[in-house]
């Protein structure tokens, strides 16, 4: 899933990737892994890392070679998204897909369903805690990125008056401006804003609503169902900033990013998956560490 929605969002942006590093030098502010940079790299080096980003996440997901193709298409994609921020605003929207791609990188994600598990002749692995780590991993960096979103909004200039909903209704307003005023002079505000204006009270509830569910982000680590219901509510949190401010969340919206909370492995189909060998031995959940089989 992960791979499918980085190859296409890498695909489509193409043209906006190879266009923007053909700008004018001015416009280069690296940051992140890129800060080392003086100048900009020739436009040839970047289509060429671009095209090699693409080669490495097909094979990623695909689950071909994993053990190489997994760091390298983290890595690949990684410098692509940061290259390209270092031409424009950064978009922390990138942040999630970039870490969640680390975590299945270098980790034993193709040892199932994958290119990698039809051609090998070994037996399949037993179920193990080692399968677990990295879906655990990637949501406590899910519900880290909420959490931070949450302590940047009562650390600002209004502290925890910013949940009285005036801030979000002024943000709104500003957004609206904004987008008329330089996208579309016949650009106005959504049907939904026009609906919270005639109660303005609902723009406290959203705002009481949205640092809720952003400092208690971590509390979906706590229990599988609370989890579940957390991530129907962080998603429908950004289909409202969809319908207010037409502003869209891609990763999030495309439910990628919640995945990991839910057992999307048994919509597999049964016939691709490969029936793990009798496992007859005990193993520790902490340290790993397997018994002998019990006679």
């Amino acid at each position: 899933m992960l791979g499918f929605y980085t190859l296409r969002y890498l695909a489509q942006r193409w043209r906006l990737i190879t266009k923007t590093a053909a700008g004018r030098r001015r416009n280069f502010q690296p940051v992140g892994v890129v800060r080392p940079l003086g100048i900009p790299l020739p436009v040839p080096v970047v289509k060429a890392v671009t095209i090699a980003n693409y080669a490495s996440t097909a094979a990623f997901t695909l689950g071909w070679r994993h053990r190489v193709t997994g760091p390298l298409h983290a890595a690949l994609t990684w410098w692509t998204m940061t290259y390209r921020n270092s031409w424009s605003m950064v978009f922390h929207t990138d942040n999630l897909v970039v870490l969640h791609g680390a975590v299945l990188g270098v980790s034993p994600a193709a040892d199932a369903v994958s290119i990698d598990a039809l051609v090998s002749r070994a037996p399949p692995p037993p179920p193990s805690w080692r399968y677990g780590w990295p879906l655990q991993l990637a949501n406590a960096l899910t519900v880290t990125t909420y959490l931070l979103a949450g302590v940047a909004k009562v650390r600002g200039p209004l502290g925890w008056t910013w949940a009285t909903g005036a801030s979000l209704r002024d943000q709104v307003a500003a957004d609206g401006i904004r987008k008329s005023a330089l996208v579309c002079s016949t650009t106005g505000p959504s049907a939904a804003v026009k609906v919270l204006e005639r109660r303005p009270a609902l723009w406290s509830v959203l705002a009481v609503g949205s640092v809720l569910l952003e400092l208690g982000a971590p509390i979906a680590l706590a229990d599988r169902r609370i989890g579940r219901a957390w991530s129907l509510a962080a998603w429908s949190m950004h289909v409202g900033i969809k319908l207010i401010m037409k502003i869209t969340f891609h990763y999030q919206l495309s439910g990628v990013t919640f995945a990991p909370f839910f057992d999307v492995e048994r919509f597999v189909p049964p016939a691709t998956r490969r029936a793990p060998l009798p496992d007859r031995t005990r193993t520790c959940l902490t340290c790993g560490w397997a018994s002998p089989p019990s006679r």
